[in-house]
């Protein structure tokens, strides 16, 4: 799973068929341990999330079968809104 923060929003009027219906985002992944500098990626929201939430994103076959639909073209998911992060970088 990642954690990123959402950036922006991406509007097509033509897409391929299964990704009618959801709303895309543009989301800025964040390093809390490191703060290394990550590119943005677009991901499909199911949580209702919006600008400037973090949020926690699945890729992949796992963000696929979050949707329920294995065949769609979709590579991250937003699957959850972040509260709180907490890293102890002592360790």
């Amino acid at each position: 799973m990642i954690i990123g923060k959402v950036v922006g929003n991406v509007w097509a009027t033509r897409k391929e068929e299964s990704l009618h219906g959801l709303k895309l985002l543009i989301v800025k992944p964040i390093d809390y341990y490191s703060y290394k500098e990550e590119d943005t990626l677009v991901a499909a929201d199911i949580v209702g999330a919006g600008i400037g939430e973090v949020v926690l994103i699945v890729k992949g076959s796992s963000a696929r079968r979050a949707l329920f639909n294995k065949d769609s073209p979709v590579d991250a998911t937003i699957v959850g809104i972040i509260d709180e992060v907490e890293v102890n970088k002592s360790l």
